[in-house]
């Protein structure tokens, strides 16, 4: 990998939550990897997950990546002690307080910004008062927004055009305006608050952080040219925003070790894990993950359960652990489910080694909530992907997959996802696994992928089109600096 000789110095500093700080961290070696001293500002919770990742990390860039920590003052903010890492919040109505209590982080961060004097930030498009910081010392700000360009897109000429207005029912289609490739969506697979125009903290923080990006230098972006092309010449022309695409940044990750140190411990040996894929044929495993937000009811568990059965495929379901404290048994699991199962499922319950996993040539496809992380992950892995947005920008991550790309069947959902009841039934999940296992299209959806997998990684080694990019970003700011 080409080093350029630079003495550069950038401060990462990503959202307090694992979506979003586990590519930041692959962005920072990425650089570290290009000869840029690369720091990145956490909490003290955080900073040990983070180091251990590095600590895997096999480019020979350790020695220029280094961790700066902030107190995260949870008792201040609200929040019980421990939570600095949205996961860990523990309940959905606390997520707002989490929000916004993230701007206690800005005076701390400030102060490191006097004491290191970097060149640039590179922070995450929730901090938007981290412009203001960053002019403050005189460097550029850039957003890290941790989706790709297709949803920024999408994103922007919904706001610009309010599209959602002119529609007289949430039935009625329509399409988003300018946005290249005729994308048609329902009201219902929109924020509610933008339906019912209601203000409150939250989109009032949302808002900011939306036009933060607005006046940032810039916007670095996990994704490639040749994914999003039509929607990268878009974004810089048609939009007029600065922007370089530096994915799959997951791709920065060799080998097996530094694969499965990628966010928390996980819940299985990976060698476990891969042995039991070894047993399998190519192409003959449905891989199920929602994401480490989804927090699924009981009710819904228990209509996946069934419809995976009666798709009579193989799978690895990942579960959030959901036995409830003094039960004896989870109750979501069908009577005799595991045991009926064994050889043919596997449970993983808590945190999994997705990339590892998606990069065995056992998984035919993947049941996926279509985060952006995730959705990545599946292209460079080249797997065809059943998808189940539930809120963010995952709705129109699942329009590119399915519509665009053309490489994943929708499981149905038109809605906004509640938690607390089933949102999809037995009967749409075996059809949707079906139809991408061994349907009629499974044979193109599954060499679009492939064709997709090869170009996400050729466009990280030396001379494609992600490489550059992230040239091209180092050179500019040297050139800024100097």
């Amino acid at each position: 990998m080409g080093r350029e000789s630079c003495s550069l110095h950038i401060f990462f500093f990503p959202f307090l939550s694992h979506g979003h700080m586990i590519p930041t961290v692959d962005m920072a070696k990425l650089f570290a990897s290009r000869g840029v001293k690369s720091t990145i500002v956490t909490t003290p919770v955080n900073a040990s997950l983070i180091s251990k990742a590095i600590g895997k990390s096999k480019t020979h860039n350790n020695n220029n990546i280094h961790i700066e920590t902030i107190e995260f003052p949870c008792s201040k903010a609200g929040l019980p002690e421990g939570c600095e890492n949205g996961d860990l919040i523990p309940s959905p109505d606390k997520f707002p307080l989490f929000f916004l209590a993230t701007r206690l982080l800005q005076e701390p961060f400030e102060k490191l910004l006097l004491q290191h004097k970097p060149d640039c930030v590179v922070a995450d498009v929730f901090f938007p008062w981290a412009t203001d910081s960053a002019s403050m010392v005189g460097i550029p700000r850039i957003v890290f927004n941790g989706t790709g360009l297709f949803s920024m897109c999408a994103i922007e000429c919904m706001r610009l055009y309010e599209p959602q207005k002119n529609v007289s029912s949430d039935s009625e289609p329509f399409v988003i305006p300018n946005l290249p490739g005729e994308i048609k969506m329902l009201r219902t697979q929109l924020p509610p608050a933008s339906i019912t125009g209601e203000t409150n903290p939250l989109t009032e923080f949302f808002k900011e952080a939306n036009e933060s990006e607005g006046e940032c230098y810039g916007v670095v972006v996990n994704s490639f040219y040749e994914l999003e092309s039509v929607y990268a010449d878009y974004s810089r022309n048609g939009l007029g925003r600065k922007a370089w695409l530096i994915g799959p940044l997951s791709l920065c990750n060799k080998d097996t070790e530094e694969k499965s140190q990628r966010g928390k411990d996980a819940s299985i040996d990976e060698n476990e894990c891969l042995k039991w894929l070894d047993t399998k044929k190519p192409n003959s495993v449905v891989y199920i993950c929602f994401g480490s937000i989804a927090n699924f009811e009981d009710s819904q568990l228990r209509e996946i359960a069934l419809g995976l059965e009666a798709s009579g495929q193989d799978f690895i379901w990942v579960v959030k652990n959901n036995k409830k404290e003094g039960e004896s048994k989870e109750e979501w699991l069908l009577e005799g489910f595991e045991k009926r199962m064994e050889g043919t499922g596997l449970i993983i319950r808590g945190w999994a080694p997705q990339v590892l996993i998606l990069g065995h040539q056992a998984i035919g496809a993947f049941v996926t909530h279509c985060g952006w992380n995730s959705t990545l992950e599946g292209v460079a892995a080249g797997v065809p992907m059943v998808t189940w947005p539930m809120g963010a920008e995952q709705f129109y991550n699942e329009k590119l997959v399915t519509e665009v790309l053309k490489i994943g069947v929708p499981v149905g959902v038109k809605k906004w996802a509640r938690m607390d009841k089933v949102s999809v039934e037995w009967e749409a999940i075996e059809k949707a696994v079906k139809k991408i296992m061994v349907g009629e299209e499974t044979e193109e959806m599954r060499m679009k992928a492939n064709v997709l997998s090869q170009l996400a990684n050729a466009a990280v080694e030396n001379g494609g089109s992600s490489y550059s990019d992230l040239g091209a970003l180092i050179h500019e700011l040297l050139s800024l600096r100097h």
